[in-house]
């Protein structure tokens, strides 16, 4: 009998640092944690409340949407999720939201361009929303195509330095190589869709900062000759 228990707790530990951060309420939201050598993750179980998760009642599921182990049914995002692993094969989680200041530019149909430094030190280009989903996409199986839609995004991007996206009309999904670079990826996407929406208000003529600025800030903490932080490669 194959043994989840770390895979389970690993992934029940991101979800809850989830509600740490404010980016989920009630049930909404999930976080997976992949194990790809076995070819499956763990994920949350669909419409459970945060407070009453337990790693147990995690739900884990192979790359081809079999439920392997669990007694609930596993989030309603799943197949998104296995959609994504599929295709990224250098990712190890993946983190859905519907954190407030990413959902409004989903919402928007808007990417988020690159306003200041603060998000040029993560990313040097505008984090992209897809296009809206189709009709046929929705009345099909929509998740799947949802993950599709997402993977059509990238398909002129990378997905290893661009680790978040907008879903038209839905909200934020991110992923990492690991469950907790997912997290981090999100915690760190609510923040810059805050900052540019309070960038708009302030003055809504604002543009992206210069090509210059954008790649000095994101050279020196990505690029091969990063100066930033200490020996240990540790972040601000």
């Amino acid at each position: 009998m194959n043994d989840f228990k770390a895979l389970k707790q690993r992934a029940y530990e991101c979800n809850m640092e989830l509600v740490k951060q404010q980016l989920v309420i009630r049930t909404f939201g999930n976080a997976s944690c992949l194990d790809r050598e076995r070819k499956v993750f763990a994920i949350k179980p669909s419409g459970i409340p945060y407070e009453d998760l337990r790693p147990d009642k995690f739900v884990i599921v192979d790359l081809n949407n079999n439920i392997i182990e669990g007694d609930y049914k596993p989030s309603s995002d799943t197949k998104t999720h296995t959609v994504l692993y599929n295709h990224f094969p250098l990712i190890g989680g993946i983190v859905h939201t519907h954190s407030t200041y990413a959902v409004a530019w989903a919402q928007a149909m808007k990417p988020i361009p690159v306003y200041g430094t603060t998000h040029a030190d993560h990313l040097s280009l505008d984090i992209p929303c897809t296009k809206v989903i189709s009709d046929a996409a929705i009345l099909g199986d929509y998740e799947i195509e949802t993950g599709n839609l997402i993977v059509e995004t990238f398909k002129t991007l990378s997905y290893e330095e661009i680790q978040m996206v907008l879903v038209a009309c839905h909200g934020p999904f991110t992923w990492g190589e690991t469950p907790e670079k997912a997290v981090y990826n999100s915690i760190m996407l609510e923040e810059l869709a805050k900052m540019a929406c309070i960038t708009m208000q302030i003055n809504p003529g604002a543009g992206r900062i210069k090509q210059t600025l954008i790649i000095k800030h994101y050279e020196r903490k990505h690029g091969k000759n990063a100066y930033y932080g200490q020996d240990t490669g540790q972040n601000k």
